[in-house]
């Protein structure tokens, strides 16, 4: 369950995009943040754990994390390494070509799903290029159209990260690769509307069965579950960022009852809606 003690509300962006690079950083103490941006972790080098939300993730090299705005980080103490940080807004995100639009929708609409991303020595050693070109734009003096730039960099990263993602092979072929990134597309699309893992089915052309096999093969989470914690990302931005209330989420959210959404939300997050909303209250006052 969360907890509002040492919970720090991450700083504002300048023009909603940082890129910086980290040697050795260390945390002498567990802080617990959340994110008002979409962040890029490319770890070269470390040793630790990172818990997002309630997950815990053990850091080691040559790996990428995809942690989304609302979600919850912390490092536990001890924890260390090297590697970049990657911080980015939706309204930077708008500056960049609408190709890749699909790229962020699958990563980061459902980030749950793409949490951590290992990668092999040529992947890694593309990437740190990249990276290290853009953290030197990023430096220089401002001058026109520099957020354009950087905006092209970040949209080359997003690109080559989804052609990591979509390339990696745990015993199923390219076809069910493909589907199941057309699958996390279609939840960002119709999770408003569409619940049922057959709904969904359908419009891929497969039973639901194989649907709920595939997702487990490709992320170790059933079809269900990945719709659920779309849903549940959505709820929490908005009891986050909005002073809506709660019918009113629930409403846009498409249950038929504050009631309904209420049970929904307590069953998949631990807390009520209330709750959570409180854990919020006077932060950073």
């Amino acid at each position: 369950m969360l907890s509002i003690s040492n919970l720090v509300v991450e700083e504002e962006i300048k023009n909603s995009f940082s890129i910086r690079f980290l040697e050795d950083k260390k945390y002498e103490q567990k802080s617990t943040y959340r994110l008002v941006y979409n962040r890029i972790l490319l770890i070269e080098s470390g040793k630790g754990e990172i818990i997002i939300d309630d997950q815990v993730f053990q850091i080691s090299s040559l790996q990428l994390f995809l942690i989304a705005k609302g979600q919850f980080i912390s490092f536990n103490a001890e924890t260390k390494f090297t590697g970049y940080e990657l911080s980015f807004g939706d309204c930077f995100w708008e500056r960049t070509p609408s190709s890749a639009n699909n790229c962020k929708a699958v990563l980061f609409n459902n980030a749950s799903a793409n949490q951590t991303i290992p990668l092999n020595h040529q992947d890694n050693i593309e990437l740190i290029s990249i990276f290290k070109s853009l953290w030197y734009e990023y430096q220089k003096e401002e001058y026109i159209n520099q957020l354009d730039a950087l905006a092209a960099y970040l949209k080359i990263i997003m690109i080559k990260i989804a052609n990591v993602n979509h390339s990696l092979s745990k015993g199923f072929d390219s076809y069910e690769n493909q589907t199941y990134a057309q699958f996390l597309e279609l939840i960002s699309k119709n999770y408003k509307t569409s619940r049922e893992v057959a709904d969904y089915a359908d419009l891929l052309g497969i039973s639901a069965r194989k649907l709920t096999d595939l997702c487990k093969r490709c992320s170790n989470r059933g079809a269900k579950e990945l719709i659920n914690g779309q849903i549940l990302a959505e709820a929490k931005r908005a009891l986050q960022f909005t002073s809506n209330p709660v019918k009113e989420i629930a409403f846009q959210l498409n249950f038929t009852t504050a009631e309904q959404f209420s049970h929904f939300f307590k069953k998949n997050a631990q807390v009520s809606p209330h709750e959570y909303r409180l854990l919020f209250l006077n932060i950073g006052n």
